[in-house]
């Protein structure tokens, strides 16, 4: 009885270590997950905007350098914002990088840019770039949660003009590998 009183101690003490050291602040490796928020879209034409839910998948790959994180990924988003009838957003999706403070040693306070492409029904997709902001917190072993704000610029949209800007802002949840 005894052993196996210090054999379930022992285990407990070994799982307990490995959380701790996962909840600890390494935020050294992959990542995937989901977001959903909200995006505002305006262009430089009168009443041809529009705002509504956005929501996809999140993955990417962070460096621990200390107290400072680095690190890159991918998202895609699904929409279904209307612009007044001329058209509709149906996705978005973006390269990013980003690069952040650890503000505690689960929290992390990061600035984030890059690429991204928005697709609509009838004007077909364009490219443009995008910066932001975020806060991403470690909540249990390998699982953070968070929240981004990002500005979205699309110039002269598929040749047509028009120029497109766009604010997001999504909650995120990631499992951490």
């Amino acid at each position: 009885m005894n052993k196996r009183l210090l054999a379930a101690t022992g285990i407990a003490f070994l799982a307990t270590g490995s959380a701790v050291a996962q909840s600890s602040g390494n935020w050294t490796g992959f990542y995937g997950g989901l977001q959903v928020g909200y995006a505002d879209i305006d262009t430089n034409v009168s009443g041809i905007d529009g705002d509504g839910a956005i929501g996809g998948i999140i993955l990417g790959y962070d460096y621990d350098l200390g107290d400072w994180v680095v690190g890159g990924g991918f998202d895609y988003d699904w929409t279904d914002v209307d612009l007044g009838g001329a058209a509709t957003v149906e996705d978005v999706w973006r390269i990013k990088a980003r690069a952040g403070y650890k503000v505690t040693s689960v929290g992390l306070l990061y600035g984030i840019g890059g690429y991204a492409e928005a697709g609509t029904d009838n004007l077909s997709s364009d490219n443009g770039w995008f910066i932001g902001a975020g806060y991403e917190h470690i909540v249990a072993p390998n699982v953070s949660i968070g929240g981004e704000i990002l500005y979205h610029e699309f110039n002269d949209f598929n040749s047509s003009g028009v120029d497109v800007d766009a604010t997001t802002f999504q909650a995120r949840a990631a499992y951490r590998f």
